[in-house]
């Protein structure tokens, strides 16, 4: 059994990576371990309070496989994140990014420099640069338009592509024996 986190925050689009967390943990096994800045109760868009396991400063010698990062429309890119996500790069572990902030926290994190992904934010806006208080992380040269792309161990999706990035996640840990199983379960979960 591994362990897998997932970073919480304030506004984070929580359906993107429930359905992923629980085949995680229910079929493979894996421990979700949440994290966050601080010990406090986090409020994602749908209305939902998750309370952290524990803090980004707690997991700095936790022994993990990855790190699944969902959208949102803000988040706070704090030195801390950049850290992990720059660690667990280096160290080839899983970096599973979904939507507008989690495919930002790649980039502001530099990880994105020499792999493909995609991304919701196809053009930075005066808005983004407003929002998130950043010019344009994104390396665009790198960038395809796709629902979701993986490029070894970085996997990103578009918002509306959590299925794929189910499946994608899946496959990367092995769960599938082959293709066609993989296939059959996107069949089941998807209805085509």
């Amino acid at each position: 059994m591994g362990k897998v986190l997932v970073f919480l925050f304030d506004g984070m689009t929580d359906y993107e990576i429930t359905f992923i967390c629980h085949v995680l943990h229910s079929d493979a096994g894996k421990d979700i371990i949440t994290v966050a800045y601080e010990d406090r109760v986090v409020k994602a868009q749908s209305g939902f309070n998750f309370e952290p396991d524990c803090t980004l400063a707690e997991v700095v010698d936790l022994d993990t496989e990855g790190l699944i990062l969902c959208g949102g429309r803000e988040v706070d890119i704090k030195p801390s994140l950049v850290k992990l996500i720059q660690r667990y790069h280096g160290e080839r572990k899983l970096l599973a990014a979904i939507g507008t902030a989690g495919t930002i926290m790649l980039a502001k994190s530099g990880v994105l420099d020499e792999a493909t992904y995609t991304t919701p934010l196809t053009q930075w806006s005066t808005k983004y640069q407003y929002v998130y208080g950043i010019q344009d992380p994104f390396p665009r040269d790198n960038c395809i338009e796709k629902r979701l792309v993986r490029d070894r161990h970085i996997i990103t999706a578009q918002s509306i592509a959590f299925l794929d990035f189910t499946l994608e996640i899946c496959a990367w840990f092995k769960l599938f024996q082959n293709h066609q199983e993989k296939h059959a379960f996107a069949k089941l979960i998807k209805g085509a």
